[in-house]
């Protein structure tokens, strides 16, 4: 495989300060070298936070992006920079897990994608949110997310 796929990459191999705002983080992307291939990518984020947009507290979630690509692929150093970028951000759950998901979609145009948003709980009640871009492609082994539901410590 050509190393020619990360010319041009602005973050990958260099000091990147976090993005200010998820709107300023760039998302970047490279060729993908088995396009006509079907197959899933899986990016597990287990301490993904964002910032109550009322109370300004942390908030926490697990997140799980499966992706089919097609012609691109995200570069992986970006996608950790842009979902840090949340840290500071006020949004719902559901604004965020669904904000991260429409935005990947604009910025890879995937065969498919499904994000599942499993937060902890605000208020004493625990916030799943799941989004994707329709059916699984057929002949893709799309395994299950792997995240319980919430139980506390029962």
């Amino acid at each position: 495989m050509s190393h020619d796929i990360y010319a041009g990459l602005s973050q990958l191999g260099q000091h990147s300060p976090p993005p200010v705002s998820p709107e300023a983080a760039v998302l970047e992307t490279v060729a993908n070298p088995h396009a006509g291939t079907p197959y899933l990518v899986r990016f597990t984020c287990p301490e993904f936070t964002s910032l109550c947009p009322v109370t300004g507290q942390p908030d926490f979630a697990h997140l799980v992006i499966d992706y089919v690509p097609d012609q691109l692929l995200v570069e992986s150093k970006s996608l950790k920079l842009y979902l840090h970028a949340f840290r500071n951000h006020p949004g719902f759950h559901e604004a965020c897990t669904v904000g991260i998901g429409r935005r990947l979609v604009d910025a890879l145009a995937p065969l498919w994608l499904r994000i599942g948003g499993y937060w902890y709980p605000r208020g004493g009640i625990p916030i799943d949110v799941f989004f994707q871009t329709g059916p699984a492609p057929d002949g893709i082994w799309v395994p299950d997310q792997g995240v319980p539901t919430y139980r506390g410590r029962g």
